[in-house]
């Protein structure tokens, strides 16, 4: 572990997104990660389709929408 220095507004605006997500500080930091690791190595899939794919991998079953709109 260690520590990460980012410009002060950019840690602002971590601040303010972690409240509005319920998570803490380091949390949301690590959430914004992964989330842009997960962009630059799947460039063709959405957000959704990165969110969806994730939390089936850790074992959240996700609601199927073609189901839905039948």
């Amino acid at each position: 572990m260690g520590i990460v220095n980012i410009e002060d507004e950019l840690h602002e605006q971590l601040r303010r997104a972690s409240k509005a997500s319920y998570r803490s500080i380091n949390a949301q930091a690590a959430f914004w990660i992964r989330l842009g690791m997960l962009c630059e190595t799947h460039p063709g899939m959405s957000f959704q389709e990165l969110m969806a794919r994730e939390l089936r991998a850790a074992g959240v079953q996700t609601p199927d929408l073609t189901d839905a709109a039948a």
